[in-house]
């Protein structure tokens, strides 16, 4: 008798993506993001405001008006103009006219609520989104939270909004990661710094993803969703406009998330800001941040960065937004551990006798869409310089090394993420260290945290010293106790694989631009 196959359903969003992506034809990822997101958005105030005027509706007996828009302001209820519903909207999804319909929906909303100006797309109308296509999206939207709760359908959009986030920037590739930093980083950087209460900061904050991440961390962990409040600035509007919507998907508060085009190092939109929790994905090695224009500012206390890096400006510039008690982790260029180019050196090594830097993170390759640019994690803390508890006192004079390489998977060719059991096993790390106390004969005692050659190694401070502030994790962890069966000439053919793999693709780069520079003489001549 023949086995009966069982089939697993694929998740909602991944059928949604699916479908949605069908519907895309000739139209380029980058522009589609805005027309689906938007959609989301658009189905997201659409269903909050039904909620919320059905409710007024069974209270106008009591004196309530369901179209009075100071009601849905005192709840923080977008209020949708009858023209801008999704019920009329849906209603209007065969229409050769639905484009027309759609940005003159987000115009209506924009208008009634002054917070969203400038935030939602106008792009329906254009000739290359088909109106069948686009009312084929209407339509698969207006089935996201088919057979969900009420309570429940605002949580899905949220979450269907994020997923698609991901998926579009693995559709773009390296432009993707400009608005978007992949979740297992996030999570990872957020279930380390644990921001369960207090002002968190992201001046280059894309999409807004730090910030999703920080509130659902507060909600798995029981915390109090209002005990957090958010600080962001970005400097390109389109991606400012997503971080948005994201936020506002989640019923987050981003009234203190602002856009300005000349950035955070030239137009600090929260000069007086001093943060619990900096939370941060840079750009990497960034030589054109104005660092000329900066020579002598006061957020460089610690040296001037060189003008052909923004590295080490950014971690200036997060320090200089901390509280007296506050903590930062974002990611950085791996060059950053070791660069002594143009005073970079000086700086580390200030940072480092001034017991900064609390921990240091070595990431695996492939983490990030943008770039191939090996990275690490860096955990800084203000209170390391001013502990009033002395059974802490030993972390004034360790710095904690994890050497994360070997963790994560491909879920792509070129694209690894942590699994939640390698962010586990990072985070469990840091902070079993933390919770290490020493006695009065300075012996640790009461750690569940205990070195672990290959992974993670608690250095002093005049080891640091003695390695010349290069940090490193692999300087400091030393190397993993093998097994006996691994088969080195197995491994080395891995590696000839690959650096061929790298060797051919440089050719057909080469190749490539040879041929367009060829093209390029040819239409001067």
């Amino acid at each position: 008798m023949a086995k009966k196959k069982t089939t697993t359903q694929e998740p909602l969003e991944k059928q949604l993506w699916k479908a949605a992506d069908k519907l895309r034809k000739n139209i380029d990822a980058a522009e589609y993001k805005h027309v689906l997101l938007g959609l989301i958005f658009l189905k997201y105030i659409s269903d909050a405001f039904e909620s919320f005027y059905a409710q007024l509706k069974a209270e106008e007996a009591m004196g309530a008006d369901p179209e009075d828009r100071d009601e849905y302001r005192a709840e923080n209820v977008f209020f949708v103009p009858p023209s801008a519903r999704w019920g009329y909207l849906q209603s209007r999804a065969k229409t050769p006219e639905i484009g027309k319909d759609v940005d003159a929906a987000m115009d209506a909303i924009e208008r009634d609520n002054p917070s969203l100006r400038g935030v939602l797309p106008k792009v329906y109308a254009r000739g290359n989104l088909d109106p069948t296509n686009l009312g084929g999206l209407i339509d698969l939207i207006s089935n996201i939270a088919m057979g969900e709760a009420q309570e429940r359908s605002a949580d899905m959009l949220g979450h269907v909004f994020e997923y698609f986030l991901g998926e579009f920037a693995l559709a773009e590739g390296k432009k993707g990661g400009q608005f978007y930093t992949h979740k297992s980083v996030v999570k990872l950087l957020v279930a380390m710094l644990e921001p369960y209460k207090g002002r968190v900061f992201d001046p280059c904050c894309g999409s807004g993803g730090m910030f999703v991440q920080s509130e659902e961390f507060v909600t798995e962990h029981q915390g109090r969703m209002n005990d957090i409040s958010i600080y962001g600035q970005e400097s390109n509007q389109t991606t400012w406009r997503l971080a948005k919507m994201n936020l506002a998907i989640r019923g987050i508060d981003s009234s203190q998330v602002r856009w300005n085009n000349e950035g955070s190092f030239l137009n600090d939109a929260h000069k007086d800001l001093k943060a619990d929790y900096v939370i941060a994905n840079p750009p990497f090695n960034d030589s054109d941040w104005s660092g000329a224009l900066l020579r002598g500012d006061a957020r460089w206390q610690y040296g001037d960065p060189p003008t052909g890096n923004a590295n080490y400006a950014w971690i200036q510039h997060f320090l200089y937004h901390l509280s007296p008690s506050g903590q930062a982790g974002f990611v950085l260029s791996k060059g950053a551990l070791t660069s002594k180019t143009s005073g970079e050196g000086g700086i580390r090594k200030a940072l480092v006798e001034a017991r900064l830097v609390d921990c240091i993170v070595n990431l695996p390759a492939k983490l990030f869409l943008n770039t191939q640019i090996p990275a690490s994690l860096w955990f800084l803390r203000r209170d390391l310089t001013n502990l009033q508890d002395l059974s802490n006192l030993h972390h004034r004079d360790e710095i904690l090394f994890i050497d994360a390489r070997s963790l994560g998977h491909l879920i792509n060719r070129r694209t690894r993420e942590f699994s939640d059991e390698d962010i586990a096993r990072v985070a469990d790390t840091y902070h079993a260290w933390h919770m290490t106390r020493i006695d009065k004969s300075s012996r640790f005692v009461n750690s569940a945290y205990e070195d672990i050659p290959g992974f993670c190694k608690s250095a002093s401070i005049e080891r640091v010293r003695e390695l010349d502030y290069v940090l490193t994790p692999g300087r400091y962890v030393g190397l993993a106790e093998e097994d006996d069966d691994f088969d080195f000439a197995e491994r080395f053919s891995e590696l000839q694989a690959e650096l061929a793999t790298q060797f051919q693709e440089e050719v057909r780069l080469n190749a490539l631009i040879i041929e367009n520079l060829g093209k390029v003489a040819v239409n001067d001549g």
